[in-house]
């Protein structure tokens, strides 16, 4: 055995025996743990910082991109809102050992689900620091251990990160190994631990396609897949224009390194000539540049810096001051458009016809469908589940953001009186 397998494998092993002493610990302690996570990462905070520094000195010397480099950071402002999120998931219910869809059968047997952990959660993650608390706190919430593997873009970040954590959970009397920070960089612990079916019951990876798709062609347990967001607003003939410049300009320019950014905008050609030009002056101002098909080119004609686009512009996860343009001539058009590119991470539609938005939810298949409203929305805290896992792009046991109960299994559950079966 290798050094790298001996050191994942002895984590994985004690990961493994602190998941069933966590599946069985109380709700009070789980939530002291948390609630010491929050203030510790306060406490804490000028130490993280530095650490987050030191993370972001490399990765621009390594040349990381604006869009990588913007999720590595970390801020006061930021940091206070991953704590407030921690706090978040304190105050939520617990799903464990909840019962549900319970009913009594004719027999007078009563059947029905119990939520449980799933056991051990492995999570492979890039860039983004936050990832580190955000998992570890629904795990443990969840009453699942975890083994987290950041990248080495974040790699002293997440190293100071996984001490604070290890402390706030020990002292709360939360079990030792619940958590398990990967402090190494080294590229052979992710496919060391996707072998290790035995201890690791569900894998997450967060990253770039190439990540997610070398975990999910080498894992040996479950994989839940989600990341990659090809994001479109569908602008309707029924559309109130300046509700969908503002809807479009924050979906594209909140933050356009996140994987529920705008990246196409689809417009239905009677309201273009009107829509465009002011769409294209509002995203100018933010730096956008859009690249437009050549019937919204012949538009705008060049102005506000629009270019033509590529047939490579339309379904492209952009992670840049970048938006495609594409017109249609018709809803069903633009369902197809989006049928045809989307990556079913978010799609949104602004219109005020009702029908055409309630057709929209029932026909566009992408896991977060938006009527009116910015996809940037797409996120388990803004969604009232603290934090999130994952936005979950397959059609697993989940779609869209993952939390507590998303992260939780169920087990079939029977009371009896005394019933055998004839």
């Amino acid at each position: 055995m290798t050094a790298v397998a001996s050191e994942i494998e002895q984590k994985a092993q004690a990961a493994k025996r602190a998941a069933r002493r966590l599946a069985t610990t109380s709700t009070t302690v789980k939530n002291a743990a948390l609630t010491g996570l929050a203030t510790a990462l306060a406490t804490h905070e000028s130490e993280i910082l530095a650490a987050n520094a030191r993370d972001i000195e490399r990765g621009r010397g390594d040349g990381l991109t604006p869009a990588v480099l913007d999720r590595l950071t970390l801020t006061a402002e930021r940091l206070a809102a991953i704590a407030s999120d921690v706090r978040g998931v304190a105050a939520l219910p617990d799903p464990v050992g909840e019962s549900i869809e319970m009913r009594t059968l004719p027999n007078g047997m009563i059947v029905g689900k119990m939520r449980v952990p799933f056991g051990v959660i492995g999570a492979i993650y890039e860039n983004r620091p936050n990832v580190t608390v955000d998992i570890a706190s629904l795990c443990l919430k969840a009453g699942s251990a975890t083994i987290l593997r950041g990248g080495k873009e974040a790699l002293q970040s997440n190293i100071v990160l996984g001490r604070v954590i290890d402390a706030a959970l020990a002292e709360a009397g939360v079990p030792e190994g619940a958590v398990q920070i990967i402090e190494s960089s080294d590229r052979a612990i992710v496919a060391e631990m996707l072998t290790m079916k035995e201890y690791i019951d569900l894998v997450v990876p967060r990253g770039g396609e190439e990540l997610i798709r070398f975990v999910e062609k080498n894992a040996t347990m479950p994989v839940l897949i989600g990341g990659i967001g090809v994001c479109h607003t569908y602008v309707d003939a029924d559309a109130d224009l300046t509700k969908a410049r503002d809807i479009v300009v924050n979906a594209k320019t909140r933050r356009y390194s996140i994987c529920n950014a705008l990246d196409t905008i689809v417009v239905h050609a009677d309201v273009a000539a009107r829509f465009l030009p002011d769409v294209a002056r509002a995203m100018a101002e933010k730096g956008v540049e859009l690249r437009c098909d050549d019937r919204a080119y012949a538009i705008l004609d060049g102005t506000y810096g629009s270019v033509r686009a590529g047939a490579e512009d339309f379904g492209k996860e952009f992670l840049a001051l970048v938006a495609s343009v594409a017109l249609v001539d018709s809803y069903d058009d633009g369902v197809d458009f989006i049928y045809r590119y989307s990556s079913g991470h978010s799609d949104a539609i602004v219109t005020e016809n009702y029908s055409t938005a309630m057709r929209f939810l029932r026909e566009v298949d992408t896991a977060v469908c938006y009527v009116n409203a910015s996809t940037q929305f797409t996120d388990g805290a803004q969604f009232g589940m603290g934090a999130e896992i994952i936005d979950a792009t397959q059609k697993f046991h989940a779609r869209g953001p993952v939390g507590l109960r998303e992260i939780c299994t169920y087990k079939w559950i029977v009371f009896g009186d005394g019933q055998i079966r004839a």
